[in-house]
């Protein structure tokens, strides 16, 4: 078994890692509990009664967060020269086709989001062996192909995420930072899980969240009590 480090002790010894927490509570616990000294990413986990193996039971969604993640999110825009101007204007770092295809083919995947256009997925499908395991394809769903390009730049720059249950069943998810008052990480956890909530699959039988943890980068994990949040 792995000897805990000294700062990992610390913060188990500050809250019952076995019980559940209300949101509210287990934010508070998660910003005490952190020890890096960079301000880390507050992370929450959803283990979810689904079976991803199955279409009708798919998770998979956009939110907007209200406080936004706390990071500078890097957009890039695939689109035709008529709709550049409104992607540079609406606040996106790269805008172009051509150019940042070659680039992305060799090997460039310096972004966070990118945004694309009905007419040019041709060109950009071409790329989900690159794009697709590093989650950076653009895809209807989450909106990130469509033709109002500066809108959608404009809403994740504001805080919008997409989500995906993975082949386990669990959704994680980045929703602020440490530096967060413990009231935006509370907000922002209930937006992500009433979301959640809220695409429920007919076809999901039983208990549907089964487990909810916050924590941040290297933090353990603090259990959240369902019921707090539903």
């Amino acid at each position: 078994m792995a000897r805990l480090s000294k700062n990992m002790k610390a913060a188990l010894s500050k809250y019952d890692h076995d019980k559940l927490y209300a949101i509210e509570e287990a934010a508070k616990i998660v910003k005490d509990i952190s020890f890096e000294k960079f301000d880390a990413s507050v992370d929450l986990s959803v283990r979810l009664g689904v079976d991803p193996r199955k279409a009708n039971q798919m998770v998979r969604g956009t939110v907007a967060l209200p406080h936004g993640i706390g990071k500078t999110v890097k957009v890039l825009v695939l689109c035709t020269p008529d709709k550049e101007q409104e992607a540079k204007d609406a606040g996106a770092d790269y805008v172009g086709l051509d150019e940042y295809i070659e680039k992305i083919k060799g090997g460039w995947t310096d972004v966070d989001v990118i945004i694309t256009m009905p007419a040019v997925m041709g060109k950009v499908g071409a790329l989900g062996r690159i794009l697709g395991p590093r989650g950076l394809m653009p895809n209807p769903k989450s909106g990130t192909v469509t033709m109002e390009v500066g809108k959608a730049v404009k809403e994740v720059k504001a805080g919008k995420i997409d989500f995906k249950v993975d082949k386990y069943g669990i959704i994680n998810s980045t929703i602020g930072r440490v530096s967060f008052d413990a009231d935006k990480i509370k907000d922002n956890a209930q937006e992500l899980l009433q979301t959640i909530i809220k695409l429920k699959p007919a076809a999901a039988k039983g208990t549907y969240i089964k487990s909810v943890t916050l924590s941040t980068t290297m933090s353990p994990g603090v259990k959240v009590d369902p019921k707090s949040v539903s």
